[in-house]
């Protein structure tokens, strides 16, 4: 399978359990799911329609992460 990939960021929702992902700076671009693979699915599917749109206008880019530490 051969296209364009997307950085998602992924997180855990402490009340539902569930797995939360976006796609920083890609308006639309996030979706939830119960496992990584649904989320995958999901995040897939969503991109995919946005696409059908045009090429989307990031309104920020992705640089990464950053662990910062504080004095407890």
């Amino acid at each position: 399978m051969s296209g364009r990939s997307y950085t998602a960021v992924i997180e855990r929702c402490a009340e539902t359990g569930l797995f939360v992902g976006y796609v920083p700076g890609f308006p639309g671009a996030h979706s939830q799911g119960e496992t990584l693979d649904e989320l995958k699915r999901n995040l897939t599917e969503v991109i995919t329609m946005l696409l059908e749109d045009g090429e989307p206008e990031f309104e920020s880019e992705f640089v990464g992460t950053q662990n910062v530490q504080v004095a407890s």
